[in-house]
């Protein structure tokens, strides 16, 4: 396996991700300090983060002039954005993080084409050269066009085929438009095809939920509120207008644990039955709250009895870990899962990395 040094080198000569940073988690661990090593009745365990956020700094140069460079130089400026790679592999080593599977936030929905086109090359390919160089420590999630659903398909078979990426980063709308709409059907039917995970994270949430008056002042409820429910709305479109009925074998995992779906599921049941006339545009094959048992979910709700009632709603197997790599919402996702009450050992172990290593085709 490439030691620390060559791996430096080769991301460097790579152009670099730039990770969002993690100030207090990489705060635990020094490029000097041992890797922890994750151990479940004394076996050793991998450990699969599927939430990990970076940016390309090389994008600048396809975004030059346009209304998108200011949206990229905010966020390469962002304290959180600027850790050395050497200090994201000590935060990993620190917490037990065998694999990253990185994904850069889609800010690029109202590109046009051309300039769509460009700047996914370069960040999948940027992506994938540091893939490659990290001997087995990176991943990454292609990003796509999702704007021109075609296209987006192109890029993600691309991406996972010739470049080695391990799925697609989606956003919950593009350009304030339903992921459900029948327009995005050519994407869902090659992500299908493909067997592909696609990690779907919040963009612009307070903006694209309507909120953004109501999320104003203290507690930054723009993303305490904001984040978890673009995703929930997003869902709930898909589950209620079919597209998971049409596409039964596609893979989305939502970030923040799926959003605030997962925590008042049974009033999406409930509603059919008090508002029966709500519901009969699409006729459902099952229960809404039973297409939560298909959706993929993030580990980050912070408490362990938030864990297990994740589990219990959407099953163990649907669970990956989720650190929002970047900023310091957690400190110990390992303890997080291995403190839950109810999982066994098997769980634990699906939880942590197995069913990570499986659907985003890993190596234990």
């Amino acid at each position: 396996m490439i030691n620390r040094r060559n791996f430096l080198a080769s991301a460097a000569a790579a152009g670099g991700c730039v990770a969002c940073g993690m100030r207090g988690a990489f705060a635990q661990g020094s490029p000097s300090a041992p890797r922890r090593r994750v151990e479940i009745d004394g076996k050793r365990v991998t450990v699969v983060d599927v939430h990990c956020h970076c940016v390309i700094p090389e994008a600048l140069d396809v975004l030059k002039d346009t209304p998108l460079e200011r949206k990229l130089r905010g966020a390469l400026g962002n304290a959180f954005n600027n850790p050395t790679m050497e200090r994201r592999l000590a935060a990993m080593d620190a917490q037990g993080i065998d694999v990253e599977a990185m994904s850069i936030n889609a800010f690029w929905y109202e590109a046009d084409r051309e300039t769509a086109r460009r700047l996914i090359d370069v960040q999948n390919e940027k992506l994938s050269e540091m893939c490659k160089a990290s001997g087995g420590r990176l991943t990454a999630f292609a990003s796509v066009a999702l704007q021109f659903p075609e296209l987006a398909a192109e890029q993600l078979e691309f991406g996972m085929k010739k470049l080695g990426l391990c799925g697609g980063a989606i956003g919950p709308t593009v350009a304030g438009e339903e992921l459900s709409s029948p327009r995005f059907d050519p994407f869902w039917a090659k992500a299908e095809e493909l067997g592909a995970m696609l990690f779907m994270h919040p963009q612009d949430s307070s903006e694209a939920t309507g909120v953004a008056k109501r999320t104003k002042g203290n507690g930054g409820l723009d993303n305490v509120i904001g984040n978890p429910l673009e995703t929930t709305i997003a869902l709930s479109h898909m589950i209620f207008e079919g597209t998971f009925d049409k596409f039964p074998k596609l893979r989305i995992c939502g970030a923040h644990g799926g959003g605030f779906l997962p925590s008042y599921a049974d009033r999406s049941d409930a509603v059919c039955v008090t508002f029966p006339d709500r519901c009969k545009d699409v006729v459902l094959k099952k229960k809404p709250t039973e297409y939560l048992r298909d959706i993929y979910v993030d580990s980050l709700v912070f408490t362990p009895e938030a864990l297990r009632h994740l589990v219990a709603t959407v099953g163990v197997g649907q669970v990956m870990v989720g650190t929002d790599f970047g900023f310091p919402w957690t400190r110990d996702p390992v303890g997080h899962v291995l403190a839950t009450p109810g999982l066994g050992s098997a769980d634990k172990i699906a939880i942590l990395g197995g069913t990570a290593v499986k659907t985003l085709g890993l190596k234990a």
